[in-house]
């Protein structure tokens, strides 16, 4: 009984300071050099986003709820021996881990898509110049994608000057260098 008060307390005590600690002191600002912006915790390579079995939030969980039911499953006759609460108490710890982990995942995957539209499909799509374009020059366009308006910075393909306010389509893409085209 002991041991499962133990994992009860841990599991519980990790996940509140892990809460006060993210809200306090943010964590979400810093980023890892080289690593595209983010790093994962927990090691697996199953390229679900976002969480892994192993990160410290499913852990924890796991911990915590083979604490809790074990403390539950010793308070009745038939399950107080620790060869039948041990395994009752894994089984438990293991289902609210794999929730947890099918949920968290479930909201990664709609939570973290990018906000950026996909470049290549933006191959003729319409635009308009919002900072005019200059003889073989850089200007910037403003486009609309899935409801959400970018801008970039572009060139007219031939090297022509274009107007602010003038619809232009985006012809290629090279880099972050749009190549427009005026329409007509």
């Amino acid at each position: 009984m002991l041991i499962y008060g133990i994992c009860l307390v841990v599991g519980l005590t990790f996940t509140i300071i892990s809460v006060l600690a993210g809200h306090f002191f943010g964590g979400h600002g810093d980023h890892v050099l080289g690593s595209g912006g983010h790093a994962e915790a927990g090691a697996d390579a199953s390229d679900q986003p976002g969480m892994s079995i192993f990160s410290p939030t499913i852990m924890a969980s796991f911990v915590t709820a083979f604490g809790a039911f074990g403390l539950i499953f010793t308070q009745f006759p038939r399950t107080s021996s620790a060869a039948i609460s041990a395994p009752l108490s894994l089984l438990g710890g293991a289902a609210v881990a794999g929730t947890l982990l099918v949920f968290l995942r479930y909201v990664f995957s709609h939570t973290q898509s990018s906000s950026e539209s996909r470049v290549a499909a933006l191959t003729g799509t319409v635009a308009n110049v919002i900072t005019p374009i200059p003889e073989n020059g850089v200007g910037e366009i403003a486009y609309v994608v899935g409801g959400t308006r970018y801008t970039a910075p572009a060139r007219e393909e031939s090297g022509k000057p274009v107007s602010n306010g003038a619809a232009v389509k985006i012809i290629r893409i090279v880099g972050n260098q749009f190549y427009v085209q005026i329409t007509n």
